[in-house]
């Protein structure tokens, strides 16, 4: 059953008053020589994926590569703080072709990150095996996952031993009457013990670019949100929500409260950026961006545009004399200015040589003022770049509480920026850990108090564009140096609320409905 259980919208952004310094970021790793390339097949796609393969804390970077390898990036940072770096390593088992992104999860629940690889072809499954090294895993033999894949999520269903898996697949490049109006249903595989025994369509699909396994009303149910792209599905297709209650997913309806979108989807991201328990979610699209907000006293998933005075439709570039639309890929939300109020990063870049839309099409910083409206600050921070950019990942990648920047490029090199802003706000990151399945607490929600208000992070994987992260929760504070932390684990435990002093990042582990809490 829907039913918004938070109906009241906190409106308290004006009670953080924020004098900080602009957002400030500085190009580094300028050595690192990686481009996302190929013909039509990957005018999408050119993800990343963060995390960390070594166990020393600092997050590697995996880059699509298209019809060049993937690359493998080692974070040599070396200590905390330090200006990031970051070297190639020999990593063959991973360095393949035909690569669109990659999605880091820990599904046979060791000590190391996996990786799920999304290729135009054969989708691939590698096991961590610890310092950065890689295995093939069975776990997808047999199963229909050959096809151009441009999305992934996951989640634990309950009592499962391994997390279900969701494929979002784009044009059918085998239809000789494609590639108009030949979109390839999506595909997912939910968890037969300790294998996957088949897979399940889900149809109609629309060309999906953007799969995200999401708590959309808060109350405990994670289902998926596809966002498809209407170059390619014409005038039938639509966004759509699948309910995974049943045996069988169900197709939200209008019925339901769906209300029927159309876009040129290409990412998603999700918070809750008022702070009322649910999150919002921001599109990224061809001209306007949207952010899409759970409507006061809904009883069903219906969602509405955010106003075009929120500042958040990015439609066109903000640099030069260029016209003609944006066309925005991956998206996310962070606070870079640590000033308690959530920013949002969207990469952009023509698809290849569209003369309808901008040709320079500068990437967005989203930066949230305490009215809760939103002003570019893209060129302020020295993130403006006017590459074809696809993938991209916010993440501290030197552990200083800032969150740096990592951009993939068609056509170009990779980007990965170090944020350098002056006197930022207090910060603190938080690693969720409990026992097998679902040693990461993929669907838990953290929730941070302060007096003001209460921060919402749900842990997901999935969204953006072809890429994704498994790092700490990550909340920008303000002045905040002490704070109060819940945990409502994914079978909905919650814990005691917790006292934790900020600038500080905590791994938080389960004990039954008690946090054992350490500083790492």
């Amino acid at each position: 059953m829907w039913h918004r259980t938070t109906a009241n919208s906190v409106a308290l952004l004006l009670t953080v008053a924020t004098s900080m310094a602009a957002p400030q970021f500085t190009p580094r790793a300028t050595h690192i020589d990686h481009q996302y390339l190929g013909g039509w097949e990957h005018f999408v796609g050119g993800g990343v994926a963060a995390f960390d393969c070594n166990n020393d804390q600092l997050p590697e970077l995996y880059f699509a590569g298209g019809t060049a390898p993937a690359t493998l990036l080692r974070n040599a940072t070396g200590e905390r703080g330090a200006d990031i770096d970051f070297e190639k390593m020999a990593a063959e088992e991973i360095e393949l072709t035909r690569v669109i992104g990659a999605y880091p999860l820990n599904i046979n629940n060791d000590a190391h990150t996996d990786l799920v690889i999304l290729r135009v072809g054969e989708n691939m499954l590698f096991e961590g095996q610890g310092d950065c090294r890689f295995a093939r895993s069975d776990l997808l033999d047999g199963l229909e996952v050959d096809h151009w894949t441009t999305a992934f999520s996951a989640i634990w269903e309950a009592n499962q031993e391994l997390p279900t898996l969701a494929f979002g697949n784009y044009v059918d490049r085998k239809d000789p009457e494609g590639p108009f109006g030949t979109c390839e249903p999506n595909i997912v595989l939910r968890p037969e013990g300790n294998r996957y025994n088949e897979a399940t369509e889900l149809t109609p699909g629309y060309c999906a670019l953007s799969i995200l396994f999401s708590d959309w009303s808060g109350q405990g149910q994670q289902d998926l949100r596809v966002s498809n792209d209407r170059h390619y599905y014409l005038n039938d297709g639509q966004e759509q929500l699948w309910q995974f209650t049943a045996e069988r997913p169900h197709l939200v309806t209008a019925g339901e409260g769906w209300q029927k979108h159309q876009i040129w989807g290409m990412g998603i991201a999700s918070r809750d950026i008022n702070f009322d328990g649910v999150p919002e979610v921001y599109l990224t699209s061809m001209g306007d961006q949207k952010l899409h907000s759970l409507a006061q006293n809904a009883e069903g998933p219906t969602f509405t545009d955010a106003a075009y005075e929120k500042g958040i439709t990015a439609h066109r570039p903000y640099l030069g004399d260029e016209g003609r639309p944006s066309t925005g890929w991956h998206a996310q939300f962070g606070d870079v200015q640590n000033d308690g109020l959530d920013d949002i990063f969207v990469a952009k870049g023509n698809v290849d040589q569209m003369i309808g839309v901008a040709m320079r099409d500068p990437n967005n910083l989203l930066v949230q003022q305490p009215d809760g409206r939103f002003v570019e600050q893209g060129d302020v921070a020295g993130i403006a770049s006017l590459d074809r950019s696809r993938g991209g990942a916010l993440i501290d990648l030197n552990l200083d509480g800032k969150l740096d920047l990592v951009v993939n490029n068609r056509r170009a090199e990779a980007e990965i920026y170090q944020n350098t802003t002056a006197d930022p706000g207090n910060w603190l990151a938080i690693k969720l850990e409990q026992l097998a399945p679902n040693r990461d607490a993929i669907g838990a929600w953290i929730k941070v108090r302060t007096p003001e208000r209460t921060y919402s992070r749900e842990i997901t994987v999935g969204g953006g564009h072809a890429g994704g992260q498994l790092a700490p929760a990550h909340f920008g504070l303000g002045d905040q140096a002490k704070v109060e932390m819940q945990v409502i684990w994914p079978d909905q435990t919650k814990s005691d609320w917790q006292t934790l002093e900020t600038n500080q990042a905590y791994q938080v582990a389960r004990d039954g409905a008690a946090l054992v809490i350490s500083a790492y």
